[in-house]
């Protein structure tokens, strides 16, 4: 595996509004643990300033309704589930983006127009990678099955080399987090630990 070249590498931030990651967020005890085990947001914050005085693009894409979630037609699942608790809506704080992201500002590019699991579905997510000479993508926050599983394939199928960090990630359980992570992920992406990936970026020097 070739060192980490931060002027064609993105970080991708998934999920780190409030509603996952603050105690009072509707859906944060779906992720807590795992959140807790992996040091999901003190290794993030740790990733990022390694690469912040870098040419590493970082983007982040929350995940916003509107006040009658009329995006979502009959939806199941998780995306019923975010309807009838009312997370992620427009103008509340729980679809803010957490303030350890947001303290960034413009470091970070925040791409609107999320509404499903896949970052790059109706968003410019693709188009921005591209204009910026993106090849690889590397992947944090939550949730690890539903949301970074989705866009890290979508990644991988747009011909991106994806690299997914395990403990800047979250799932719904320490057990759920460990199957992806060394079982499913695998098949299309680099995985290793903050650590591992840091060392990787010094080897370029």
């Amino acid at each position: 595996m070739t060192p980490v070249n931060a002027g064609n590498t993105a970080l991708l931030l998934i999920g780190f509004q409030h509603d996952y990651f603050d105690p009072t967020g509707i859906l944060h005890g779906v992720v807590e643990e795992s959140h807790r085990v992996s040091g999901t947001l003190e290794n993030t914050i740790r990733l990022i300033d390694s690469f912040k005085d870098t040419d590493m693009t970082m983007i982040s894409t929350p995940i916003v309704f509107s006040d009658l979630y009329d995006e979502l037609e009959n939806p199941i699942g998780i995306l019923k589930t975010i309807r009838d608790v009312q997370a992620f809506k427009q103008g509340t704080p729980g679809a803010e983006t957490i303030p350890e992201i947001k303290a960034y500002g413009d470091r970070i590019i925040e791409l609107p127009g999320k509404k499903s699991f896949n970052a790059f579905s109706n968003t410019s997510l693709h188009t921005t990678l591209r204009n910026k000479g993106v090849t690889g993508i590397v992947i944090a926050g939550c949730v690890t099955s539903i949301c970074v599983h989705a866009s890290a394939l979508q990644a991988f199928e747009l011909g991106y080399e994806v690299t997914m960090i395990s403990d800047c990630t979250s799932a719904r359980t320490p057990i759920e987090q460990e199957f992806f992570c060394s079982d499913i992920f695998p098949l299309f992406s680099h995985v290793m630990t903050l650590d591992e990936f840091i060392t990787r970026e010094h080897a370029l020097s």
